[in-house]
């Protein structure tokens, strides 16, 4: 977006209707520890991440929509879990703060002050993206809005 270079070309999922044969977890337990894993502070990536790797009772779930039929963060809006902010938002206003306590303590980076107002700019226009349904529709970004959602959560 804010480079010279071309997009990178990344791999696809593999397509599949159903979940593979090894992975028979019941659904129920999936949705469960979805549900519990959230109620512990991870964003839904993690969540997928950790069911990946850990599973449920031991077991691996490849797909989180494939064994239960419904998205991660669909389980979480049904559920009440779902974060305050998109998880995309938010990392890019980590990163924003992060870069604007940097640029302060040394102002002649010149190059990390681009780095900044590119993040802020991209914070901005997901902002307006979000704006109504996943936020309220009258937020706006700054660096104080930003650091107080970072020191909240």
């Amino acid at each position: 977006m804010h480079t010279r270079r071309r997009g990178s070309s990344g791999s696809d999922k593999p397509t599949a209707d159903e979940p593979p044969e090894w992975s028979d977890v019941d659904p129920e337990q999936v949705e469960n520890r979805v549900v519990e894993l959230a109620e512990q502070g991870h964003d839904p990536s993690q969540i997928g991440i950790k069911l990946r790797d850990e599973g449920v009772t031991g077991t691996p779930v490849p797909d989180v929509k494939l064994a239960t039929g419904k998205k991660i963060s669909e389980i979480l809006e049904e559920n009440d879990a779902d974060p305050e902010f998109p998880e995309d938002l938010r990392n890019l206003m980590e990163r924003a703060v992060r870069l604007r306590e940097h640029v302060q303590e040394n102002p002649q980076d010149y190059q990390n002050k681009r780095a900044l107002q590119n993040t802020e700019s991209k914070v901005r226009r997901l902002v307006n993206y979000y704006r109504g349904d996943e936020i309220e529709p009258d937020f706006s970004y700054s660096y104080d809005v930003a650091t107080e959602i970072i020191e909240e959560n």
